[in-house]
């Protein structure tokens, strides 16, 4: 028995083995920059370019503005959005009742007749 078979006797049956191995070093592999990527844009530190150049984020006076703004119109939609639920519930409501339980509510709104 010469040397390749030696050591074709020893890798193909444990083929299986070196490539699921070799693909989970890989997997690792990625979920660590994942990771690691992860953590350093939660605590801002700056990411990594093509060529290894730090990028760190941009932050001039019309990204602050324009960040300022988008925060100014969410808080106006979402007091909109509320109002809607509102109205929306009362809505629902009418539909929802009894037509006599919705007149007597009228009736007494209206006041006491005169």
């Amino acid at each position: 028995m010469n040397e390749v078979d030696t050591a074709g006797a020893i890798i193909i049956p444990n083929l299986p083995w070196i490539i699921g191995g070799g693909l989970l070093i890989g997997a690792m592999g990625v979920a660590g920059w994942i990771f690691t990527t992860w953590l350093r844009v939660r605590h801002g530190y700056p990411l990594d370019g093509v060529w290894g150049q730090a990028i760190y984020p941009q932050k001039n006076e019309e990204v602050v503005e324009r960040i300022r703004l988008l925060s100014q119109e969410n808080a106006q939609l979402r007091a909109e959005i509320g109002s809607m639920k509102d109205r929306l519930a009362v809505v629902e409501r009418i539909v929802t009742d009894e037509s006599h339980q919705l007149t007597r509510e009228i009736e007494r709104l209206r006041g006491p007749a005169n």
